[in-house]
C-alpha cells in the first residue's frame, strides 16, 4: 500500500463519516459532499426508495423526521476494494443505525438496523464522491 491509497482510503472514510452525520443531524446539504449528483442509492432492503441522488435526498429530509433528532449511526469495518487503474473504489462499511421513534400513546421507542452500505466511489475534481450507494439490511430489532 502507498502513500496515495493511504489518503484515498481517509478520504473516503471522511465521506463515510460526514454521510452519517448528515443523516443524524438532518443538514441533508452535507450529502452534497458525499454523493455524485447522478448517484444511485438503493434503500429498498430498509423500506425505503431506490432513486438518483436528488430524489433520494428529498426524500431523506421529508421521511427521517418521523424519527427523533436522536439518530446516532455508529460505523464499524471499513473494506476497500480500488479498481486497478482506475479512480473508483468499491467500499463496504458495516453500520448499527438505533433511531427513536413515536410508540403511538406519547412515548418512544427503538428501532435499530444493522447491515452493510456498498459503495462505489469515484475520485472527482471536488474528492472522493459515492455514485451508487446499496444498503445491505442485514437484522432489525424493534420495527
Amino acid at each position: 500500500m502507498d502513500l496515495q491509497e493511504l489518503i484515498d482510503r481517509a478520504q473516503i472514510t471522511d465521506a463515510l463519516t460526514r454521510y452519517t452525520v448528515a443523516v443524524d443531524t438532518g443538514d441533508f446539504d452535507l450529502l452534497d459532499t458525499v454523493f455524485t449528483p447522478d448517484a444511485l442509492i438503493d434503500y429498498s432492503e430498509s423500506g425505503g426508495v431506490v432513486d438518483a441522488y436528488p430524489a433520494v435526498k428529498a426524500w431523506l429530509a421529508e421521511a427521517l423526521p418521523a424519527f427523533s433528532r436522536h439518530r446516532l449511526h455508529t460505523v464499524g469495518q471499513v473494506g476497500f476494494d480500488f479498481a486497478e487503474g482506475d479512480d473508483s473504489a468499491d467500499v463496504l462499511a458495516y453500520f448499527d443505525n438505533p433511531m427513536r421513534i413515536s410508540d403511538g400513546r406519547g412515548g418512544e421507542r427503538v428501532v435499530e438496523v444493522g447491515g452493510i452500505y456498498r459503495h462505489t466511489f469515484v475520485r472527482t475534481p471536488a474528492g472522493w464522491r459515492s455514485r451508487r450507494l446499496y444498503e445491505q439490511v442485514v437484522w432489525t430489532r424493534g420495527f
